[in-house]
């Protein structure tokens, strides 16, 4: 147990996808390991899968935050959404969608108000979400538009042995490569080194930027992208006091004397950050985002809707990034008591 004095608030997630599950099996297995948390949800809903399942959880449903250090000890505190959720594990149901954004909508309220010390996302289905209208391209967009953020937030993936940050994100290849430009490097970085510094205690983050094309181009042979863009970014990040190096090429950034060089890789596009770090660290990576006035995390996997209600999908994930949430938290705490 920590001696944080505010709880971490985990969504609800698609009530169709693993969530649930993962949550009950987080707090069963490794609650005397972790600082207390709660969920946003349907107290039935969760107590019906810790039933289904045999999970052999205590469930409680609570109206107010004070107590949940109290209620954790003894059984997951389940705060109610105030609707009966339908969806069961495995299905879809688009009715169900405005009250996946109300566990987000809450979950923003109580950790800007400081009753929640940092906010664990479950996963989103998207899809799902824009059939019943949802707008915004995902998560991390509806979270700053809830936050009233104006810059762009960034993704950062983390485990325990690698750090990366996608500068385009969840966009064609085609797209991305469009989309890439000079200040789009810039205040990525910047909001990461940010990040670094205020979240994870690195006073002076070494960032290492991966180049666009095979061999970052080759001299502009296969491309001048690296050239054009991405060399004139980074001698301004240099400029700016920020230590950066590239662009490297890509193909050889992420072994293991290369990544004891770097505290993060940025990224040009989404596949070029999350496949090194998924061959990595699957079960623990997690999903960090940057720039947002909270601290936010999620498990980097999906919904899992084709495993949701058997009884095998495993906690890893949810649990690293409860860690990660409630150490992001403490240090923040530490180093901008005021944040």
């Amino acid at each position: 147990m920590t001696d944080q004095t505010a709880p971490v608030a985990i969504t609800m997630g698609d009530p169709g996808g693993i969530g649930a599950e993962i949550t009950l099996k987080s707090w069963r297995d490794h609650r005397a390991d972790l600082t207390p948390f709660y969920m946003i949800d349907d107290p039935n809903r969760i107590d019906h899968i810790n039933r289904q399942l045999n999970l052999n959880c205590a469930v409680e449903p609570v109206t107010g935050l004070d107590k949940i250090g109290d209620v954790f000890k003894d059984a997951l505190p389940v705060y109610d959404l105030g609707d009966r959720v339908l969806s069961l594990p495995g299905e879809l149901n688009p009715q169900d969608a405005p009250l996946v954004l109300q566990s987000l909508k809450i979950a923003v309220a109580q950790v800007s108000r400081g009753q929640a010390a940092a906010l664990v996302t479950n996963p989103v289905h998207k899809a799902n979400l824009y059939k019943a209208g949802f707008s915004h391209p995902g998560h991390t967009e509806f979270l700053a538009d809830l936050a009233s953020v104006k810059t762009e937030p960034v993704m950062m993936l983390a485990s325990r042995r690698l750090r990366v940050v996608p500068v385009t994100r969840h966009l064609g290849l085609s797209a991305a490569i469009s989309t890439l430009s000079e200040s789009l490097i810039i205040e990525t970085a910047e909001t990461t080194v940010r990040a670094l510094q205020r979240d994870f205690g690195i006073v002076a983050p070494r960032i290492a930027i991966a180049g666009l094309n095979p061999h970052a181009g080759e001299g502009g042979a296969m491309g001048r992208e690296d050239i054009d863009i991405i060399t004139p970014a980074i001698s301004i990040l240099m400029e700016k006091g920020i230590a950066v190096t590239g662009p490297h090429s890509a193909d050889t950034l992420f072994h293991d004397s290369a990544r004891e060089t770097y505290d993060v890789a940025i990224c040009m596009y989404h596949d070029q950050a999350l496949i090194p770090i998924k061959t990595l660290d699957f079960d623990t990576a997690v999903n960090v985002t940057l720039g947002l006035p909270f601290i936010r995390t999620s498990p980097d996997h999906g919904t899992a809707l084709d495993i949701a209600g058997a009884n095998v999908a495993t906690e890893t994930s949810l649990v690293a990034a409860i860690k990660m949430a409630s150490e992001m938290a403490r240090m923040r705490a530490k180093n901008h008591p005021h944040v």
